[in-house]
């Protein structure tokens, strides 16, 4: 006779951890009581009563669901068993033999049919009138291994997929901000002490390029350079003489232009134009009319916008998954629907010690200014490596924060827990480094039952080890003196 009807229940109820499934309680309440299997057989009676939608809610008793439709009564030749199914009465020759089969193999101890840590050495039943499960040799491998039947590997809705190699890449997100190159920024400043005559009509903000007069500047100490100089030109001096006197306007600073300007006149200009020396913004203007100006005053700040860094801040976990040379795309809040691509220039030394974020450069091309310093952007990095790698589903990784561990599926309902080291995670999926091998079939679903089947089956089998008998210390301190004698 099929053992299925209380069997299957009790499986059902211990593969999901406890007296529940899916939050539904199978105890039955007090005026309930249980239908024993060979009057469900005889009489049709349902042994229990099951979601009609087909979801995992199970009951003892008649029910209904909140829109008023009865749950689906399950007579005993419907249930499918979390046991091995009996083999079909036609073949009688086949169930002769694992009647046989069943009755060579030794039976270790009888287990809770609730899921309970209670084991006995010989048949009884529970509380409820339910008979205990049998244990037999060989289902307690001590390789933590679980063997499931057809049945429970249905209704669990267990499923696997075998371990390949593939790229594991993830986009990490952060916020950012462009900023100047600072190697891009330039000063105008004067290496002796003069007098601004008069400023060129140049704002902050206005673009100047290189070579373009910004002010007028006068000087003894540069009048007497250029008179020196004109002076050793006249007296027609050559050689290091001429170059000596050159040489000393070059050191003050003294613009290409004015010095060839002087050389072609042969006269001394009152004030000399000093030009921009780069392309780019002015930021800074300090510069005025008839002002003094002692050596290393900043007059103007210049910076070109070119090229512009765009500085982000990311958490401290996320930095071991970036690597200079990573693509990035920026996303600036003030101009919608455009982005720009860049990579990872520089990984900056120190972390934030208030925010625990560490800071990553990007340079980024600008010909057309778009962007400026000081705008908020959006970034998505991208981590990982192009080459595939071992990697599994996220959903095959049981996690307790210390030990992580797949399922390895080994066929015929046979499960083994592994322990396995993880690398990079993305795309739904987690690289493994150590303790699958590639082809290995691993579960993705309904994994964390079948790890529970497993703990309750190392539980068990550790109280039944602690229910067998043990050798008396007085039997064996007679047969050490025995041996000594």
């Amino acid at each position: 006779m099929k053992r299925a009807s209380w069997t299957g229940a009790a499986a059902i109820i211990a593969v999901a951890t406890g007296a529940f499934v899916a939050g539904v309680s199978l105890r039955p309440d007090a005026t309930a009581r249980p239908v024993s299997a060979a009057k469900a057989a005889d009489g049709g009676v349902p042994i229990y009563y099951q979601d009609p939608d087909g979801k995992p809610f199970y009951s003892l008793t008649p029910k209904k669901t909140p829109g008023g439709r009865d749950w689906r009564a399950v007579p005993v030749g419907a249930d499918v068993s979390f046991d091995e199914p009996d083999e079909p009465a036609a073949d009688a020759k086949s169930s002769d033999r694992s009647v046989e089969a069943k009755s060579e193999r030794k039976i270790k101890y009888y287990r809770n049919p609730m899921g309970l840590p209670d084991t006995s050495p010989v048949p009884k039943k529970d509380s409820m009138g339910m008979d205990y499960i049998p244990v037999y040799e060989g289902e307690d491998n001590d390789d933590g291994s679980v063997k499931l039947s057809p049945g429970k590997i249905q209704r669990t809705g267990a499923k696997s997929e075998p371990v390949t190699r593939r790229p594991v890449r993830s986009i990490i997100r952060a916020p950012g901000t462009v900023q100047e190159d600072e190697r891009r920024v330039s000063v105008v400043a004067l290496r002796f002490e003069g007098f601004v005559d008069s400023v060129a009509n140049v704002t902050t903000g206005d673009h100047v390029h290189k070579g373009q007069p910004l002010l007028y500047v006068y000087s003894p100490a540069l009048s007497s350079a250029a008179a020196e100089y004109l002076s050793a030109i006249n007296a027609g001096a050559t050689g290091k003489e001429l170059k000596g006197a050159r040489r000393r306007l070059e050191n003050l600073a003294t613009p290409e232009p004015a010095i060839k300007e002087l050389e072609r006149t042969r006269e001394i200009s009152l004030s000399i134009p000093w030009l921009a020396p780069q392309d780019g913004e002015i930021v800074e203007r300090n510069a005025v009319n008839g002002m003094r100006a002692a050596p290393g005053d900043v007059l103007f700040r210049i910076a070109d916008h070119r090229v512009v860094w765009v500085l982000i801040d990311i958490a401290e976990r996320d930095l071991g998954q970036v690597s200079a040379g990573a693509k990035v795309t920026i996303r600036p809040r003030g101009l919608d629907g455009q982005t720009f691509t860049g990579t990872v220039a520089l990984i900056y030394p120190h972390l934030n010690a208030q925010t625990r974020t560490a800071r990553i450069r990007v340079e980024l091309p600008n010909p057309d200014e778009v962007l400026r310093p000081e705008m908020y952007v959006d970034a998505e990095i991208e981590t990982g490596t192009p080459d595939p790698v071992l990697a599994v589903p996220e959903s095959a990784v049981l996690d307790d924060g210390t030990h992580q561990a797949v399922l390895i599926d080994k066929g015929e309902g046979r499960f083994e827990p592994r322990q396995v080291k993880l690398g990079r995670r993305g795309g739904g999926y987690i690289e493994i480094t150590d303790g699958v091998k590639e082809g290995e079939a691993v579960v993705t679903s309904a994994n964390f039952l079948i790890d529970a089947e497993s703990n309750l089956k190392a539980a068990l089998k550790g109280f039944a080890d602690a229910d067998a008998p043990q050798p008396s210390a007085t039997s064996s301190d007679a047969q050490d003196t025995g041996e000594r004698q």
